[in-house]
């Protein structure tokens, strides 16, 4: 599939990943036809402006039908999810999820959707393998036998089967990618769905500025992640989308830190050290997990590569100039509006919202 030749459809787009999904594809010239979010379209992390930007409940068959109408790819990236903070405290709400996915298979299925993508996530695999911080990197079997992520990883591990079974019994070709931590600029900093990275450069920035050179951590710090950068996220997608992968695949990079060395490097780039307090109590996770990007690797030829520290970089500095604004508390769309002069048409169309939730 080359998608300069399909009309596309980006679920999520409201969303930290959706945003940038949807504006680097419409830089590379694809016809996105359609935006869609739950959230009101001044509280997404981007608009662009060459696109039907869409308010819709995505877990209402009836949104999902008008939703992915007359499109031939579609990409789902609508999830309620957070950090480990929020994921801990709302198993329901993520659980939920499973509704989206499931009606937006089922409606592209009847619209004759050529390719459908689904963004799963690392937390679809099984804790066993996770109890060390020197985790061996974890390959797409190690899914199984399953043991994920209680809430917000069972219904990623659901929502795969059900892509899977959507293919078999249907014809319906889907893509999964398992999204392992995701950040960048033009995402949550801030309010408790925000992810590590997001949280420490915020911490670290609060604490210069208030002089308080102290920092809470959750858990040890010892345990350890891999995080990828969200142009590689957005790349790699598409590259999924694209090929001829069937089965689950790892996005994520291979680049493994400590929670405590993710505050090193941002103590570095404020130029201040922190007295690290340690809530051990706090929800935190498994102990370790990589990226193990041998299959994609093998398929692709390629792998998230911008090292953490360019990308923490990037990050910390737009972080930066949120919390330097005095009115950073009400977030102005405006700033994250882009333009495609090229046939923009700047539509907002809105669908019912029946049985919204969150």
């Amino acid at each position: 599939m080359n998608l300069k030749r399909e009309k596309v459809v980006v679920c999520g787009a409201g969303g930290f990943i959706g945003g940038h999904l949807v504006k680097n594809l419409l830089d590379d010239g694809v016809d996105v036809i359609r935006a869609v979010d739950i959230k009101p379209i001044e509280d997404w992390y981007q608009v662009s402006t060459d696109t039907d930007n869409v308010e819709a409940n995505l877990k209402d068959l009836r949104d999902c039908e008008e939703a992915v109408d007359k499109a031939t790819a579609v990409f789902n990236l609508a999830a309620d999810m957070g950090g480990m903070g929020f994921i801990e405290n709302n198993k329901a709400l993520c659980m939920l999820s499973v509704l989206t996915n499931t009606h937006l298979l089922m409606a592209s299925q009847r619209a004759k959707v050529s390719r459908f993508f689904y963004s799963s996530s690392a937390c679809v695999y099984n804790a066993d393998k996770q109890k060390e911080a020197n985790v061996v990197p974890l390959k797409e079997s190690d899914a199984y036998p399953a043991l994920a992520e209680d809430g917000y990883g069972w219904e990623k591990l659901f929502s795969e089967r059900m892509c899977r079974h959507f293919e078999e019994d249907f014809g319906l070709q889907c893509r999964v990618a398992r999204y392992h931590n995701v950040y960048g600029p033009l995402g949550t900093w801030t309010g408790g769905r925000e992810k590590a990275p997001a949280a420490i450069c915020r911490k670290v920035l609060e604490a210069k500025l208030s002089g308080k050179h102290t920092i809470e951590i959750w858990g040890d710090g010892h345990q350890t992640r891999s995080f990828m950068y969200v142009d590689d996220c957005t790349k790699g997608s598409r590259m999924i989308m694209e090929s001829d992968i069937h089965e689950p695949i790892n996005l994520g990079s291979s680049e493994s830190v400590s929670i405590n060395q993710l505050v090193d490097i941002v103590e570095e780039f404020s130029g201040i050290k922190l007295i690290r307090n340690y809530k051990l109590d706090a929800p935190k996770g498994v102990n370790g997990r990589n990226s193990d990007n041998m299959l994609i690797q093998k398929y692709l030829g390629w792998e998230p590569s911008t090292a953490l520290r360019d990308g923490l970089r990037k990050t910390y500095d737009w972080i930066s100039t949120q919390m330097e604004d005095s009115n950073n508390n009400v977030r102005s769309i405006d700033a994250f509006v882009y333009d495609h002069p090229a046939g923009a048409s700047d539509k907002v169309i809105k669908l019912p919202m029946s049985q919204q939730v969150g």
